[in-house]
């Protein structure tokens, strides 16, 4: 009977979907570790005006305005994200999810480069 047969090890994933390999992991760890300001989200409306906001801020503060927009859930995970979208400012995780306004990103923007 298979209900007395519940010892069998099962194979153990690197995260909680279960479809991320180790090297779809590593590849995500690795990402992370770089600086600038990214953008995690699946490239929705809602993302896509935090980018734009993000944008706006770095204009406003004379910073760099290139912006990695993360569309990867393995890359987005990685960041320990579970909401989007999410504001991440020199590989730390400043905001997730909202929609930040142009001057709440600036804010944010300065606490962590200031």
């Amino acid at each position: 009977m298979g209900l007395f047969h519940k010892n069998k090890q099962q194979e153990k994933t690197s995260c909680c979907c279960g479809s991320c390999t180790p090297e779809a992991m590593s590849q995500a760890e690795a990402g992370k570790g770089s600086g600038g300001v990214k953008v995690l989200g699946s490239g929705c409306a809602k993302c896509n005006a935090l980018e734009q906001a993000a944008r706006e801020a770095l204009a406003e503060l004379g910073m760099e305005t290139t912006i990695d927009h993360v569309t990867d859930f393995a890359q987005i995970a990685a960041y320990g994200v579970m909401s989007t979208p999410a504001l991440v400012v020199d590989g730390k995780v400043v905001s997730y999810g909202k929609v930040l306004k142009k001057d709440e990103a600036k804010v944010l923007i300065q606490k962590v480069r200031g």
